[in-house]
């Protein structure tokens, strides 16, 4: 279905209430396409012999969180691995003269 709009000779309220059927299509059809694929893919897994939920639960990657690699020198439960954003009690360590390294665990 096509309608021509001229759209320079609509007031703001027609174009905004454009605006929200546009939005409002737009998410209808990708909730269609959405539930298209996935019985799609759950014919497919059936065929093969699987359940998409087998499919899925087993795709997944593990990440792992990795050992400890630093200690807090008050609070040894406090740990770090060296990974991701330092924590507060790493940069306040690092920021009043400390190194890195006066946290190692020792192995």
């Amino acid at each position: 279905m096509r309608t021509d709009f001229n759209l320079q000779e609509m007031n703001k309220d027609e174009l905004t209430a454009l605006s929200k059927r546009i939005s409002k299509a737009l998410d209808e059809y990708d909730t269609r396409k959405k539930a298209e694929a996935r019985a799609a893919t759950e014919a497919l897994a059936k065929e093969l012999g699987y359940s998409l939920s087998d499919l899925i639960a087993s795709s997944g990657s593990k990440v792992s969180k990795g050992a400890p690699k630093y200690a807090h020198p008050e609070n040894p439960e406090q740990t770090w691995t060296g990974r991701g954003r330092k924590p507060k009690w790493v940069t306040a360590h690092i920021s009043s003269g400390g190194e890195l390294d006066d946290l190692a665990i020792a192995s």
